[in-house]
């Protein structure tokens, strides 16, 4: 004989109260993303900035490699045939060849001479307290305020009166009282965020202050000097009012009087072609450093919020 289970009664059929335990809980609500609106607005400016800015970069390289005729007849089309010949007629017939190495010498040497000079004083007022410390201090970051426009005439006096002007090593050391400033106000911060003890530590070993300095903290400041140092190359490798200004010798040009002179130089001849090969040419070497050492230029940018 089949028996038949009756169900047992809910709370509310036999009369018991209903407890907080006998309700299901209500579902959560949706979460919306907060910021949304802000992220997708933050990304359309940014793809629109890198637009602008790699247009125009692809379009000099691309019209590097046409001839005369091409860039004003067809100017955003690719080009028929790759033209090297304007590259080659850049890098010989415009003295581009000597202009790069003129350059290179003076943002080589300008670039070490900041860089040791500007970690060894930034090194200094981080670490050490003495009197006229801060003053110091202040006196570099005024220099970064002080516009280069209103020293050309008197930095000019100075430099032939020392007998530098029109040298190679005149505008090096004129180049690194420029780039100064800004160094040791980077690296100053940058030092502060490193750890003292293992400099410390170096003491109490018997390391003197320039073995702890070279062998320990300027290791450690890789990230900082990379960061520094490419910055400091954009500008110098830029850089054309100060060489306009003091080296006025065809011989000794730089990159940015080179493509000036050869803009001008062309007259009614317009030899557009090897005019953006060599614009191309002096962009290359920018492009490369930042390239190479992006990494190293976010982490030394980084370091002293994430210390």
């Amino acid at each position: 004989m089949k028996t038949t289970e009756t169900p047992a009664p809910l709370p509310a059929e036999s009369g018991a109260p209903i407890t907080k335990t006998d309700v299901p809980p209500p579902a959560p609500p949706k979460e919306k993303k907060e910021g949304t609106v802000l992220n997708v607005f933050s990304h359309g400016v940014l793809v629109i900035w890198a637009f602008m800015v790699v247009l125009p970069l692809l379009w000099a390289v691309m019209t590097s490699f046409k001839d005369d005729r091409s860039i004003f007849s067809s100017p955003w089309s690719l080009p028929d045939s790759l033209h090297f010949d304007n590259w080659s007629r850049a890098w010989t017939q415009a003295n581009m060849s000597d202009y790069f190495l003129n350059t290179v010498l003076v943002v080589g040497g300008s670039l070490i001479g900041t860089l040791v000079l500007g970690s060894m004083a930034a090194y200094v007022l981080a670490r050490f307290d003495f009197p006229g410390n801060r003053f110091i201090y202040f006196l570099f970051i005024g220099g970064m305020s002080f516009p280069i426009m209103l020293a050309l005439v008197p930095l000019f006096y100075v430099v032939n009166n020392m007998g530098l002007l029109n040298t190679i090593h005149g505008l090096i050391l004129v180049y690194i009282a420029y780039s100064l400033p800004f160094t040791v106000f980077f690296l100053t911060a940058f030092f502060r965020t490193l750890p003292t003890s293992i400099a410390e530590a170096a003491f109490v070993d018997g390391a003197s202050h320039s073995r702890t300095f070279f062998q320990i903290m300027l290791p450690m400041a890789k990230p900082g000097l990379i960061s520094v140092g490419i910055f400091n190359f954009l500008g110098q490798w830029n850089q054309y009012m100060l060489p306009t200004v003091l080296n006025t010798d065809p011989d000794k040009r730089v990159l940015t009087q080179g493509l000036v002179q050869l803009a001008v130089s062309q007259g009614y001849k317009g030899d557009w072609s090897g005019l953006f090969a060599g614009l191309v040419m002096a962009m290359l070497p920018v492009l490369a450093a930042y390239i190479i050492f992006q990494r190293q230029v976010v982490q030394g940018l980084t370091a002293g919020a994430l210390k």
